[in-house]
């Protein structure tokens, strides 16, 4: 099940939810609700609406430049299937977690306190 980004707000797109646009170019866009389709019809741009991610990230609002973020990257290089492989990546995958949600839980407070 591939999960989207939205265009305009980057939020989640679940598969059967949202709407989505082609623009004459066969440049597809994918949008989370009609408010971000509306929007970005009307050519406002994503970084001075302040309910998006790309505000929230440039105003300091959210954790930008991480290392935890590399891991939730896409990879186009299937590989071969490895029961060994595949446990120790899970147990990574939630140290990564757990480590993002520190450093997450750091920002806010850091963010609170000035």
């Amino acid at each position: 099940m591939r999960i989207d980004k939205c265009y305009f707000c980057s939020s989640q797109v679940y598969p059967g939810h949202g709407s989505t646009f082609v623009r004459n170019d066969c440049k597809i866009f994918k949008f989370c609700r009609s408010k971000c389709r509306k929007v970005f019809k009307h050519k406002k741009n994503p970084r001075r609406a302040r309910w998006t991610k790309s505000f929230r990230k440039i105003n300091g609002k959210e954790l930008t430049m991480d290392p935890s973020f590399e891991f939730e990257r896409k990879r186009h290089v299937p590989i071969k299937y490895n029961r060994e492989k595949w446990a120790k990546t899970l147990a990574g995958v939630k140290l990564v977690e757990e480590i993002k949600q520190k450093r997450e839980g750091k920002f806010i407070m850091d963010r609170l306190k000035t």
